[in-house]
């Protein structure tokens, strides 16, 4: 029998927010046992914590969705530590996480309501920008016009760790009003090398911005994610690479995601300059909202 908490992340307010499973203690389990655990849930992802592997980190985590292993989730990630904490009341963190993206830091802050998990994200690497035959392709997959592109601002793949396509549209109207073909954005997400779409409308001031984006990964059985933190930190870099983020030393903002989905939440995103390189964190506070049993 194995215990999966449901916690809902990136909000404080149960049933908003993403929802993943956890599994406290996993040391025992096989990776065929988390990949059944995980379709069993059903959740986007499912996050199981293991011993340290080695001297180098203090946790393992694994990440695994109702049909793949991921290398890294932030919703889950979030709600794996906000669990932890919030049951031991653990003065251990920061904490060192050896992740299939690396080994990340994690920390925590506040208690009870305030209660906030930050987590350091990979290296930037950017990728491709998207070629014009595609850029029709997505906007048909997307159901989107290709006009509905913001002007000016390339589509381009990004990751922190688990890589997706950064695609600027226009305004939050567009935004709502997509309507995407899972069988095309699959097709699409072969032939690019890129499983995870991430269209968001920028809001508000070049001072003081603010994001709006949903998250599409039909090509690894998730339709929609309510709250997506490894696609809302590569697009805070994406923002930087481009200009319309100007940072000196720190710059944070808000990044909001899953009201058409009636999940909304919000995701924290501070960047900051770590010598020649951009250092991405994601936070977010969580909420427990139950539990499901597990009986092989």
């Amino acid at each position: 029998m194995v215990t999966i908490h449901i916690i809902d992340a990136f909000t404080g307010v149960a049933g908003t927010g993403n929802r993943a499973g956890v599994v406290l203690d996993a040391d025992g389990l096989t990776t065929a046992d988390m990949q059944a655990i995980a379709g069993f849930a059903g959740f986007s992802e499912t996050a199981f914590i293991l011993s340290a592997k080695g001297e180098d980190h203090d946790l393992h985590v694994r990440y695994f969705t109702p049909s793949i292993e991921v290398p890294i989730c932030g919703h889950a990630t979030i709600a794996s530590h906000f669990l932890r904490t919030s049951l031991s009341g653990s003065k251990s963190y920061p904490v060192n996480v050896l992740t299939g993206a690396g080994i990340l830091p994690v920390g925590v802050s506040g208690r009870g309501k305030d209660l906030r998990v930050s987590m350091t994200q990979g290296a930037v690497d950017y990728g491709p920008t998207i070629a014009a035959g595609d850029l029709d392709d997505m906007a048909v997959a997307l159901g989107m016009k290709s006009a509905d592109y913001h002007d000016g601002l390339p589509a381009q793949i990004v990751s922190t760790g688990h890589s997706k396509v950064i695609i600027p549209i226009r305004s939050r109207q567009v935004l709502d009003t997509l309507e995407p073909n899972p069988d095309a954005l699959t097709a699409l997400s072969q032939k690019i090398g890129c499983n995870g779409f991430f269209p968001f409308a920028l809001e508000g001031t070049p001072e003081s911005p603010e994001t709006y984006g949903r998250m599409f990964a039909p090509a690894i059985g998730i339709f929609e994610d309510p709250v997506t933190g490894n696609a809302n930190g590569p697009t805070a870099a994406y923002l930087v690479k481009h200009g319309v983020i100007k940072l000196n030393n720190t710059f944070s903002y808000q990044g909001h995601q899953g009201h058409k989905m009636g999940r909304p939440g919000t995701v924290h995103v501070t960047l900051s300059k770590a010598g020649p390189d951009l250092k991405v964190q994601v936070s977010g506070q969580a909420v427990r909202a139950g539990e499901l049993i597990y009986r092989p």
